[in-house]
């Protein structure tokens, strides 16, 4: 019986409130960003500031894959090798597209 395996963004309270202050906080730092640029700031605050971003971004997204690894070793008793591995091979794209 095999099916599409979803990854379900069901986080605990406090993991998903660590995720959205980091997104939260990438957003304001994308905001700065965007008025040194406009103010004509020095290019390597610029790219600092970029620098803090991606890291935010990056900590968020791994945040949320490592739930989803999570939940996908929680429930590899109950699916079939072949869900399994479909589901590893998603998890392991997602994983690398962050990387």
């Amino acid at each position: 019986m095999s099916k599409e395996w979803l990854v379900e963004l069901a986080m605990a309270a406090d993991e998903l409130k660590t995720v959205l202050n980091r997104l939260r906080r990438a957003q304001g730092q994308i905001a700065g960003v965007v008025r040194m640029i406009e103010e004509g700031r020095d290019c390597e605050e610029v790219i600092t500031q970029l620098a803090a971003v991606s890291r935010a971004l990056d900590k968020a997204g791994f945040a949320i894959i490592a739930t989803g690894l999570q939940h996908c070793l929680a429930d590899s008793d109950l699916a079939a090798d072949g869900d399994r591995e479909q589901m590893r091979a998603r998890l392991e794209k997602l994983f690398l597209s962050l990387a």
